[in-house]
């Protein structure tokens, strides 16, 4: 038997289950851990390394089965994908949003049911970006090693402590997951949790080569002529990047970019003299560039959104902060990660949208149990109704403003 078969049937492996007896038992239960290993560096979209899976033993709480899958080496991914896409089968995750888009195009399903232990950990009490050991540690007590967490997973063979490593990643998420859950049906968050992970199912990797130029860098403060420009040339790079398989910086960075359709050369000498703009771009893509900045300047200026019409205004900062403070002031009280509610892009937009008699805002904190915690009393606070002091027990308080 060579290495790479010995390999092979390892990672394929676990506690004695095959991958059919896998889907079985998650199927029984109604459950599964799941967790990928991956290589994003050096290119457009991750490569898949490795699928790690955990069930529950029959009858008993004691720590998950685990197997470890090689999809580099190859196997029959069907019976894990057919799991993760039914919406009976309940998958755990930890910080899965790159697992859901990645196994989404690798197998070509939706991922449904996913409970994510990060996300619910935001809301019972822990922060929502916590790491898997550190939130493991604190929630059950168990202690993971770190020995191989920065390696290539990309590499052949891998070694036994690579393999051992990975599957500790799946064997107590399930545990982990039945304490968040204990907590979070105490505190009555659970159904707020859940509607977070539903998010998960709509994440995908698949961009609009049209529309990336909306997530460059100031943007919006170009001409809109070169804003056209902008427009092709973000295009003709998202294209160029999927192709060869690069990350779209390689080719060339946003802020290049951006000053590139800002100052529109015609030449290529002209091109190579723009800062950040490397020399082999000239060398090798200099007739493309040009050509993406010709079309743009005949192309019709693409609109802004709604939201990015407007900068923050410095009268707009002591607005925000306000905000800001209310935010964890309600959230300190309740319990939860800041980050779950609002950012900072979330109460820029409320704020300039009431300076300026704007319609609500289409952002997170105005939806749902979040408007519900503290979206309305923003828009109440802006609107002059409400007023905020600082409450002598700690925090601030809200009070109306009368007539």
């Amino acid at each position: 038997m060579t290495t790479q078969d010995t390999n092979s049937e390892a990672a394929a492996q676990a506690e004695g289950l095959t991958l059919e007896e896998l889907a079985e038992r998650a199927r029984a239960d109604g459950r599964l851990a799941l967790d990928t290993e991956f290589v994003s560096e050096g290119r457009y979209r991750p490569l898949l390394c490795l699928v790690q899976a955990a069930v529950s033993p029959p009858g008993s709480d004691e720590r998950a089965h685990g197997e470890v899958f090689d999809p580099i080496e190859g196997f029959d991914h069907e019976p894990l994908a057919e799991l993760v896409a039914d919406p009976a089968i309940e998958v755990v995750v930890h910080a899965g949003a790159q697992d859901v888009v990645i196994l989404r195009r690798a197998w070509g399903i939706e991922p449904r049911n996913l409970f994510d232990t990060q996300i619910a950990a935001g809301f019972a009490g822990y922060s929502a970006q916590t790491g898997y050991g550190n939130l493991l540690a604190r929630v059950t007590g168990v202690h993971l090693s770190k020995s191989a967490g920065f390696t290539r997973w990309d590499r052949r063979p891998l070694t036994p402590e690579q393999i051992d490593y990975a599957r500790s990643d799946v064997e107590d998420l399930l545990v982990l997951a039945d304490r968040l859950k204990e907590r979070l049906e105490d505190s009555g968050r659970l159904e707020w949790a859940r509607e977070e992970c539903r998010r998960l199912e709509e994440l995908s990797d698949e961009r609009d080569p049209d529309e990336v130029w909306r997530r460059l860098p100031r943007v919006a403060q170009l001409r809109p002529r070169a804003r056209a420009v902008a427009k092709e040339l973000a295009a003709w790079r998202e294209r160029t990047a999927a192709a060869e398989n690069r990350p779209v910086g390689s080719i060339l960075s946003d802020v290049a970019l951006v000053e590139v359709a800002r100052r529109q050369p015609k030449a290529v000498a002209e091109l190579g003299a723009i800062r950040g703009v490397r020399p082999d771009l000239g060398r090798r893509r200099g007739a493309a560039v040009l050509e993406a900045i010709a079309r743009g300047r005949e192309a019709e200026p693409p609109a802004l959104e709604e939201w990015s019409r407007t900068e923050p205004e410095p009268g707009d900062a002591p607005r925000i902060a306000l905000c800001e403070s209310v935010v964890r002031h309600r959230v300190n009280e309740a319990g939860l990660a800041y980050e779950l509610v609002a950012s900072r892009a979330d109460l820029t937009a409320i704020v300039v949208a009431a300076r300026e008699g704007r319609d609500e805002p289409d952002v997170r904190t105005l939806r749902g149990w979040r408007r519900d915690l503290v979206g309305a009393d923003l828009l109440e606070l802006l609107a002059g109704r409400l007023s905020v002091r600082a409450d002598p027990a700690g925090g601030v308080a809200l009070d109306p403003v009368g007539p």
